[in-house]
């Protein structure tokens, strides 16, 4: 399809593939650095939005599992981001 010039195809295929790329690049940003996947408490407290209180809470309750290395607790981004999900309510 063209208008004025302008392929809209292979606009729409530029952008896919753009971000393609940044799906690819996973977790690094531009910089070079990454994203880790592991979160202390405090850290997944910021990524969901919550005081450290509730998401201890949560972790009590035992609706969001832990990674404990030697004595520290950590939370795991994909359990994290499962929490999200399962929690979304209506339609859109």
């Amino acid at each position: 399809m063209s208008s004025g010039g302008l392929n809209l195809d292979a606009l729409i295929d530029a952008i896919a593939e753009r971000v393609a790329e940044r799906l690819r690049a996973g977790s690094s940003s531009e910089s070079g650095t990454v994203r880790p996947r592991l979160l202390s408490v405090a850290q997944a407290a910021q990524y969901l939005g919550r005081s450290r209180e509730s998401v201890e809470h949560l972790i009590a309750a035992g609706k969001i599992p832990t990674v404990r290395i030697d004595r520290r607790v950590f939370l795991d981004l994909i359990d994290l981001d499962r929490l999200i999900e399962d929690s979304k309510m209506g339609t859109i």
